[in-house]
């Protein structure tokens, strides 16, 4: 059978399907790796909007401004209302 014959089959991840939920989960294994804590540097990144709150390794501040604050605080408070369950 010729490759043309097979049919390959997609399967979306959680972070293809909501690249918010991928941006800022490297955002916050960069930080970790850096030795800061993710929840204080996303803290003082959404409240004054400074990006230097953001690590730059791997990438991670560059990825994370590709998001605006108010999508980034959303997908945040979502995935919190979403698991108090």
């Amino acid at each position: 059978m010729n490759h043309a014959d097979r049919t390959t089959k997609f399967v979306l991840t959680k972070d293809m399907d909501n690249p918010a939920r991928g941006i800022i989960k490297l955002a916050c294994d960069a930080m970790q790796q850096k030795g800061y804590d993710p929840l204080n540097q996303l803290v003082g990144y959404i409240l004054s909007g400074d990006p230097t709150y953001i690590t730059s390794f791997n990438g991670a501040r560059s990825l994370l401004t590709r998001l605006d604050r108010d999508e980034l605080l959303e997908e945040i408070v979502s995935q919190y209302i979403e698991n108090l369950e």
